[in-house]
């Protein structure tokens, strides 16, 4: 099989690894018996691990975008209050793990404000940062 990071799994292969996670198996063990890159096998451990099996089966669909709040309370959480991502996931019910990583870098690099949505089709890009919110997201680095 492909050691393609990005390829894409049907539905079938997840619930045979949901059902093997259930039985206690870890990471490795599953994507050797599923002849899987472990990489793919640990993000769905995640997944399972923080939304349960309905979350790890229904991965692939659209799923409901997460709003402002949530996505600020999460990466806050990770990256001001030393949660694990895990953990995180789980708490505010955050399906992928990409996109809380995603959001605790950009809260790392602008704060709340870089989690706020755009809108679409503008073109519009991010105003100029002052030299004072420079140094605030260097001081919310160096803390991290």
């Amino acid at each position: 099989m492909s050691t393609d990071l990005r390829c894409r799994h049907d539905r079938a292969l997840r619930e045979l690894a949901s059902d093997l996670f259930g039985r206690g198996l870890g990471r490795a063990s599953v994507a050797r018996a599923l002849g899987i890159p472990e990489e793919a096998v640990r993000k769905w451990q995640l997944t399972y691990r923080a939304v349960g099996r309905d979350g790890l089966l229904s991965m692939g669909k659209a799923h409901a975008r997460c709003d402002f709040e949530t996505k600020v309370a999460a990466a806050s959480a990770v990256v001001d209050g030393g949660m694990g991502k895990p953990e995180a996931m789980g708490l505010f019910g955050i399906a992928s793990p990409s996109s809380l990583k995603g959001w605790c870098r950009l809260y790392r690099e602008g704060g709340a404000e870089a989690l706020r949505p755009r809108p679409r089709g503008s073109g519009a890009k991010a105003a100029p940062t002052t030299r004072e919110q420079e140094l605030e997201r260097e001081v919310r680095r160096l803390e991290a």
